[in-house]
């Protein structure tokens, strides 16, 4: 089941990435998700699971045509907040999108799939709503700060009691089974959970450090294959009378397509 937050959870989630180490790492993971969005003026972006709009407010006044939906509607307050009416915001689930097939650019489930109760489902929808491409961020399973998150978890429960951490490999393989083969990018940031700093921001910028299978948070653009809609074609006929031999039957029929 989709885990949706609460009250408490949409204040405390926008304390923690306000300032020290929430901000620095939000910094980080949001460097590397537009670097994989790509962000253009025109383009319609979808952010599945949009919370308090953190990850929205980064693409505000670049000209890009943004929607929003999410579960909580406490959290879709705070977004109201912090987006005003430059965001068209929505309630509902990642599992079952209300929109049309291709009706935007890019998808995004930033810190989202997580806590999907149907992460292949999640997927598999924003591959459909997605004309160009999907983007995914999430928690690395293997990163030593989420290993350390989980079993802090395990004995005082809070919201990453209840996500789902993935990992490289395990993205790929969702991927490939919902897909098929289609081309998939990656790379992790927050190599360095304890450390910030400019020096270290410019460190986790580089593109060999981005390989590691071990930062803290993965960020993976997938490319759907194609979607086009199709309706059915009315086969036309045409009957044409010709004339047999003398056998009983005077007259027959041939179909041509």
């Amino acid at each position: 089941m989709t885990y949706e937050f609460g009250f408490n959870e949409a204040q405390d989630y926008d304390a923690f990435f306000e300032k020290g180490r929430g901000k620095h790492c939000l910094d980080l993971e949001i460097q590397l998700i537009s670097a994989l969005i790509n962000p253009q003026a025109g383009k319609r972006l979808l952010d599945i699971g949009c919370g308090t709009g953190l990850s929205l407010a980064p693409f505000m006044g670049r000209g890009m045509n943004l929607t929003g939906i999410d579960p909580s509607p406490y959290m879709l307050d705070k977004a109201a907040e912090r987006l005003g009416r430059q965001v068209d915001l929505h309630r509902g689930m990642a599992e079952d999108l209300p929109f049309e097939d291709n009706a935007f650019d890019t998808a995004l489930l930033f810190f989202s799939l997580e806590f999907s109760g149907r992460p292949a489902k999640a997927i598999e929808e924003a591959c459909r709503v997605a004309r160009e491409q999907v983007v995914i961020g999430v928690h690395n399973w293997y990163a030593p700060q989420n290993m350390a998150r989980r079993i802090k978890g395990f004995f005082f429960p809070d919201m990453y009691s209840h996500a789902q951490f993935f990992s490289v490999w395990e993205l790929k393989i969702m991927m490939t089974s919902i897909l098929g083969k289609v081309p998939v990018k990656w790379r992790t940031t927050i190599q360095f959970p304890l450390l910030s700093g400019s020096l270290i921001a410019w460190v986790e910028s580089l593109r060999l450090i981005q390989w590691s299978y071990f930062g803290g948070f993965i960020g993976m653009r997938i490319k759907p294959v194609p979607k086009f809609r199709t309706r059915p074609l009315v086969l036309k006929t045409r009957c044409h009378k010709i004339n047999k031999p003398a056998t009983g039957l005077a007259l027959g029929f041939k179909v041509k397509e």
